[in-house]
């Protein structure tokens, strides 16, 4: 049975654990590039920010949905999925936090689930399925 539900849910669970990895090296370089003054927290995170997209992308193309064909189209739609995840999250923290007087860390625990979802139904339809149109 358990073999049976991680073959059914394979994609997701393998998207988790590569999100997963992808944010903790962007809070890794994020902190490195502070740490070490290199650069101002805002530049920081710009860098790392693109760092964990860059590595998420790769690692989702060639482990978890194991598609290799239009990199540079399938990349700009991962990128466009990125942004529109950050866009759904900042809507959803203002209604919740500022609207709704819940509390903030509540709210990004919530939002990170809702987007996680809403960005992997896209990158697995849109941006990884196995034919993409020219």
């Amino acid at each position: 049975m358990v073999k049976e539900l991680y073959f059914r849910f394979r994609n997701l669970i393998l998207y988790g654990i590569i999100g997963g990895f992808c944010a903790a090296l962007d809070f890794g370089v994020y902190t490195a590039l502070c740490y070490f003054d290199m650069m101002p927290y805002l530049w920081a995170n710009i860098i790392s920010i693109h760092v964990g997209i860059f590595m998420s992308f790769i690692l989702n193309r060639s482990i978890n949905f194991k598609v290799k064909d239009k990199t540079t189209r399938r990349f700009l739609s991962f990128y466009a999925v990125g942004l529109t995840g950050l866009g759904i999250s900042e809507l959803m923290l203002y209604l919740m936090v500022t609207l709704g007087g819940m509390n903030e860390l509540l709210c990004k625990l919530i939002s990170i689930v809702v987007v996680a979802l809403i960005q992997f139904v896209l990158n697995k339809f849109i941006t990884f399925r196995k034919t993409i149109n020219s």
